[in-house]
């Protein structure tokens, strides 16, 4: 009961904090509905793309149905879908979860050395201040190694995610380049959004990527941009979303969903 009272006032308040504001704002987060009701299988869009991107050029998130992991970048949305392909959808295809904010980095870094994504995760962590701050994180690199996965589309009824995961198509990519694009968020947006890492990757061709799984960095630069305002949509229309079951704990399925990296603890 705690835990649901925590997030409907964190959720009043991410609401309040930006109420009004339909264009995008300087590093201000917009997200369409909560991880929890994706976790819980509404999959069903109700944010058209075209909308998203009145909100921003900078982001992750999924489409209808489930069809692919996406990756905006720039302004423009990359659909990498679960047969590895990547397509620019048109803007009246819908999604049922997604991070987006017009992205200004207040900081960029030069990466030191070769890292696994654990060790990306933790090098990243040691760098901030603030620990209950999210973050917006883009990472332009070579990686030896880079380990993803795409979700493919459902049909109804439509099983959770953690069951979706079970069955996703990964990808394993030697010696690529490219864009990593995300967030590290506080534990405290459980039931929110994911807590931890959540990075997507599109090669710099454009041609491959997905939601990481792993990597190894052989070089890159880091761009970051914390988070002050957060602007949290929730479907108005017939998606599912008032039907949902979003009284379960669902931590645990997420965290084999995401394969969030267990030694991050910290944000910028």
């Amino acid at each position: 009961m705690i835990r649901h009272t925590m997030l409907f006032l964190l959720l009043t308040t991410v609401w309040l904090s930006t109420s009004g504001c339909r264009t995008e704002s300087r590093n201000q987060l917009t997200q369409i509905a909560v991880i929890d009701s994706l976790m819980a299988g509404v999959y069903d869009g109700s944010s058209t793309l075209g909308e998203l991107k009145r909100y921003g050029d900078f982001g992750i998130g999924t489409f209808d149905k489930l069809d692919g992991e996406m990756f905006l970048l720039d302004g423009t949305i990359h659909q990498i879908r679960s047969d590895g392909s990547v397509r620019i959808p048109p803007d009246t295809v819908t999604t049922p979860f997604a991070s987006v904010l017009s992205f200004h980095p207040v900081r960029t870094e030069r990466l030191p050395k070769r890292m696994t994504y654990i060790e990306l995760c933790m090098y990243l962590d040691k760098l901030s201040a603030n620990a209950n701050i999210p973050l917006a994180v883009r990472i332009r690199g070579r990686f030896t190694k880079m380990h993803t996965r795409s979700v493919p589309l459902q049909r109804k009824p439509y099983p959770p995610l953690f069951e979706v995961a079970r069955h996703q198509p990964e990808f394993h990519f030697e010696n690529v380049s490219g864009d990593l694009a995300g967030f590290r968020l506080p534990l405290f947006v459980k039931g929110l959004n994911v807590p931890g890492w959540h990075l997507h990757f599109l090669t710099d061709d454009r041609t491959a990527g997905g939601h990481v799984l792993g990597l190894e960095l052989l070089d890159g630069t880091v761009e970051f941009a914390p988070i002050y305002d957060w602007h949290v949509r929730l479907p108005r229309s017939d998606s599912g979303f008032a039907e949902a079951d979003l009284t379960r704990d669902r931590a645990g399925e997420l965290r084999a969903v995401e394969q969030i990296n267990p030694a991050s603890k910290g944000g910028f």
